[in-house]
């Protein structure tokens, strides 16, 4: 398995072990992985240097830059009839994305609206994504919202807007405004939306466990995540590897990214205790634990005011108040094991 722990001052070089597939190559310090929802961090932090630069304000309505979802309706209850709707009492805000406060995002259990996001090609999962960004928003914004804006909290979907909310605001692409607000700035060479062709052999196979042992869910050096794209990624996710995400918290830490105020607001937790709702994900996860801005916040407990993330191919992070940096990446699906390893590691830093 191949792991970094890196702290936060110093020179770090990566600490690479395990292999790339089963009985493949060793691991090498330059591999890219795809580190799916540790996304969320970056596409922050960028969103928050657009803010810091007046390009757009926490309180905006995303309706100026994002009209298709300007008239939400709100289900009566997140488990309602789909058309037992009602209208949005307030506009979803850039804030709202940021916290997961949205409306948007993964349901517990299979309600109709979980379902109507399976039909419509919208769920959240560790495959990649299979519509375009503005197919993708299209389908999402003909469904309805579990609940109204700020009152509740729910995964993923926020993110994916935010992505492609950093190109409209941006007025570019959404590639290019992650390049100029945190990939140049912190030094990311290898970090993308897709690794260049030329780089392919750098990509590893990724995983999921079966039943008697593992079998490949993307190939080695092919796949969806090797240039070019096959359709807008802009609410997809990226791949990096250790030292540029390394060089990421670091640029984040030392304020070569955001500001303070801005920055410890980031790794505050930001969603009210009345949205804080067990099935709002999954059990146990709210116990002393909160979420920032991209990022989870720990709130009690010995780790108090660590903050960081996971992702669904077995990739996680977290950095404690002494600015110490812990960076784990596998290319292994989520599943009790691989949890299981991080909380282990989690319970050590």
């Amino acid at each position: 398995m191949p792991g970094a722990v890196g702290t936060y001052g110093a020179e770090c070089s990566p600490v690479v072990v395990g292999r790339a597939a089963p009985d493949g190559e060793p691991l090498r310090a330059d591999t890219i992985f795809r580190i799916q929802s540790m996304t969320k961090a970056i596409t922050a932090v960028a969103a928050l240097r657009l803010i810091e630069n007046g390009v757009m304000a926490l309180d905006d309505r995303i309706a100026t830059w994002m009209p298709e979802l300007a008239e939400p309706r709100v289900l009566a209850h997140p488990d309602a009839p789909l058309d037992d709707t009602r209208p949005a009492r307030r506009p979803i805000t850039v804030r709202h994305l940021l916290t997961n406060q949205s409306g948007y995002g993964a349901l517990v259990g299979e309600p109709p609206l979980q379902r109507a996001m399976v039909e419509a090609g919208v769920e959240a999962g560790a495959e990649p994504v299979d519509l375009g960004a503005q197919e993708w928003l299209d389908a999402l914004a003909t469904l309805p919202l579990a609940f109204q804006p700020g009152e509740g909290w729910r995964y993923h979907h926020s993110f994916g807007l935010l992505g492609i909310l950093l190109g409209r605001a941006g007025g570019r692409s959404t590639h290019d405004v992650l390049a100029e607000t945190v990939f140049e700035p912190a030094g990311m060479t290898d970090t993308g939306f897709t690794v260049p062709a030329d780089q392919a052999h750098h990509l590893p196979a990724a995983f999921r466990r079966a039943a008697d042992g593992f079998e490949q869910s993307e190939p080695p050096g092919a796949g969806f995540y090797v240039a070019p794209a096959p359709f807008d990624v802009s609410h997809s996710e990226l791949v990096s590897t250790i030292a540029d995400y390394h060089a990421f918290l670091r640029a984040l830490l030392d304020g070569r990214l955001i500001g303070p105020d801005l920055r410890d607001e980031l790794r505050r937790d930001q969603v009210p205790a009345a949205a804080k709702t067990p099935d709002s994900f999954f059990p146990g996860f709210w116990d002393d634990m909160g979420w920032g801005y991209g990022v989870s916040v720990v709130t009690g407990g010995p780790h108090r005011g660590r903050f960081g993330w996971s992702g669904g191919l077995g990739t996680d992070f977290f950095v404690d108040p002494d600015g110490t940096i812990c960076i784990v990446m596998t290319q292994v699906e989520m599943d009790e094991r691989i949890f299981g390893l991080l909380g282990e590691l989690q319970q050590l830093g």
